[in-house]
């Protein structure tokens, strides 16, 4: 859905080839650059405008830019994708000089070490966001970074120390949901919370769709640039579609009830998908939070006829409505007659966008979306691992298992 069509490059190694992503992040990924503090040189003449360095340029990463460049504030200065043919073809929309369109697996490292941006923005495979967001921060630049923060429990805490280190260092982090910039989302949050719908008992989460990754026919399992063309049919890179893509639910869940769950129960496989990949195509979870409210969560990602991303909060006086693609209300004894959700997908990005400059002009280091996101994305990695094993795990033990994912980059490029 959303962030599907985000297209691939990378940026690790396996041990076999130099240093892999578990050394690099427990290295605090130091990228050797010097860089002026962006909050010292912003605003000047000479840089009015926030230079731009894009990581990932696939259909997801071409079209943020153009949003990013359309706002005014900022100009494309450098690109990177680990496809020379892609980084060549947005750096040649930008008016971006070959030099400064870089690829291969460490392309990103090097445009850091280059300088000359202020800020990165990554819409590569989740898979690559820890590494590349650390890089980013220790070189000095601001990051606005495409959801999920991560695909495992190690990820997911290495983001969260990247969000804090970027506030020491007066740095602005912004992870890019959509559906937190709507005032309609904003205001049926704030109801709830309120005690608008009365005591919560219950809620339910879904995200319903069709196919949304089709692996190309002459796809070879065998080739590592094909397993990167492919990511999101690929659990390591992608999360699988619990993380992925169904964070969109998730999170609003988690936002209504400002909490995470304590323990979840899962189940869920693959049956309708039909080719290459090892994503499931549907998930079942019963979520526990804080005084025992249950969430339940359902996803599908095959067939047709039903297209849905909603979540629904039940309380003893009222019931608040989300959906994404749909309308948002609260019906009970306090309603709200909320509205449309109108073009969420792309003025949701707009508004990151727009938050994003402001934050950095006006010295905003605070990064309030960070730990949300870091807490979304822990929630649907719960689900995952309940509905893999087919038992209940709790919070706790997702947390002590430091699952860390390991994707092999033997024969790929530098």
């Amino acid at each position: 859905m959303a962030e599907q069509s985000r297209n691939v490059q990378g940026g690790s190694r396996t041990a076999r080839h130099g240093a892999n992503r578990r050394q690099f992040l427990a290295a605090g990924g130091a990228v050797a650059v010097s860089i002026l503090e962006p909050s010292l040189i912003f605003g000047t003449q000479a840089n009015e405008k926030v230079r731009l360095g894009l990581i990932g340029c696939g259909n997801r990463g071409r079209w943020i830019a153009r949003l990013f460049r359309d706002h005014g504030g900022y100009v494309v200065s450098a690109v990177h994708d680990y496809f020379p043919s892609r980084a060549k073809a947005v750096g040649g929309e930008f008016a971006i000089t070959e030099d400064r369109c870089y690829s291969g697996l460490l392309g990103y490292r090097r445009m850091l070490d280059a300088g000359g941006i202020d800020a990165v923005v990554i819409e590569s495979p989740p898979y690559f966001h820890p590494e590349q967001a650390v890089a980013a921060v220790e070189a000095g630049v601001h990051v606005f970074l495409a959801k999920p923060v991560a695909v495992d429990v190690m990820g997911c805490q290495t983001i969260q120390t990247a969000g804090e280190k970027a506030t020491a260092k007066k740095l602005v982090f912004l992870v890019d949901f959509q559906t937190r910039t709507s005032p309609l989302y904003q205001e049926a949050v704030r109801r709830v919370r309120e005690g608008d719908i009365g005591t919560i008992v219950s809620g339910e989460a879904v995200y319903y769709c069709g196919p949304t990754w089709v692996v190309p026919e002459d796809f070879d399992p065998k080739n590592p640039e094909d397993l990167l063309r492919a990511w999101g049919a690929f659990r390591v890179l992608s999360g699988d579609v619990i993380t992925e893509q169904n964070i969109h639910a998730l999170d609003v869940a988690t936002w209504f009830l400002d909490a995470a769950p304590l323990r979840a129960y899962g189940m869920g496989g693959r049956k309708g998908k039909t080719g290459p990949g090892d994503c499931w195509d549907h998930f079942s979870v019963i979520f526990t939070f804080p005084n025992d409210v249950l969430v339940t969560f359902a996803s599908k990602q095959y067939g047709a006829g039903y297209d849905d991303i909603g979540c629904r909060i039940f309380g003893t006086e009222g019931t608040a409505d989300t959906h994404y693609f749909g309308t948002v209300s609260i019906h009970g004894k306090k309603p709200f007659p909320g509205g449309s959700t109108g073009s969420l997908y792309a003025d949701g990005a707009k508004a990151n966008i727009k938050t994003f400059y402001d934050a950095i002009k006006n010295g905003d280091f605070s990064n309030p979306t960070v730990a949300p996101s870091v807490r979304s994305n822990l929630t649907t990695i719960l689900g995952r691992m309940a509905a893999y094993q087919k038992s209940e795990v709790t919070w706790d033990q997702m947390l002590a298992s430091q699952e860390r994912w390991e994707f092999d980059v033997t024969g790929l490029k530098e």
